[in-house]
């Protein structure tokens, strides 16, 4: 009994992972590697998820992706809390406004998964951001921005808890996230300055769920050249009228 709660996070680190694979799959040792499992250990865990439908492996290249059974269970789930299809016009919108990528981001606990986006019509682009990415809560513009609309004791929780300087850089330190957290509650928007890949800006705005959580957010990525200071305001103004769009229409209003 006292080894099924690490089985089942050893489980749901995997398929995470392999979610987070480009398309054509991750191999058992680069699963592994990202969830700090011995390959033995992977490849087990992997063999009996198969088994069940949640995972399907390749057997040309030994390549693993999420499974049919997923896919069903995802569907049905997907009529509770997937709000991709009612904020696909905000998104096209706020594309074609600025010539900018948008994105949504949805909050899973300490992190932020991307779940849909629109290309902008601008030819230099950021491709740091694309669907299915997971990142940490205070990284990039979605994760900060609904990090900064926590109440301040959840926000000091998280940052006791999690360290995010050696993957993300020194600039990921707790005095740098609290300084862009204070800028956001300032004017309800977030910039992030190249921090995640230089040259690479991002911006976002929060989207609340009925219980007045921040538990989405949109944002805008682009090359460092179209965020100069006198814009910066234009857009996180047209961010947060988008953002509060989608709120207002997620709560029926």
């Amino acid at each position: 009994m006292d080894e099924r709660p690490q089985v089942i996070r050893r489980v749901g680190a995997l398929l995470r992972a392999v979610a987070a694979a480009p398309g054509g799959g991750a191999s058992t040792s680069d699963l592994g590697r990202a969830t700090g499992l011995a390959r033995p250990t992977a490849h087990r865990l992997l063999t009996s998820l198969a088994e069940e439908g949640l995972v399907d492996r390749d057997r040309k290249t030994g390549r693993w992706s999420l499974g049919p059974e997923l896919y069903l269970l995802g569907s049905q789930a997907a009529e509770r809390y997937d709000i991709t299809e009612r904020a696909r016009d905000i998104l096209r919108d706020l594309a074609r406004e600025t010539g900018e990528s948008a994105f949504l981001s949805a909050r899973r606990g300490d992190e932020t998964v991307c779940v849909a986006s629109e290309e902008g019509s601008f030819p230099l682009r950021s491709h740091v951001l694309h669907v299915g990415l997971r990142l940490p809560l205070g990284v990039a513009s979605a994760g900060l921005v609904i990090l900064s609309h926590l109440p301040d004791r959840e926000i000091t929780e998280y940052l006791d808890r999690r360290e995010l300087t050696e993957r993300w850089g020194d600039e990921h330190g707790t005095a740098g996230i609290r300084e862009r957290i204070e800028e956001t509650k300032l004017t309800g928007y977030c910039v992030n300055p190249g921090l995640l890949v230089e040259g690479s800006w991002g911006m976002g705005a929060a989207v609340f769920d009925a219980g007045e959580q921040p538990a989405w957010a949109l944002s805008l990525t682009g090359v460092e050249s179209r965020f100069p200071p006198e814009r910066r305001g234009e857009l996180g103004e047209l961010l947060l009228r988008q953002a509060h769009r989608l709120t207002q229409r997620l709560r029926g209003r």
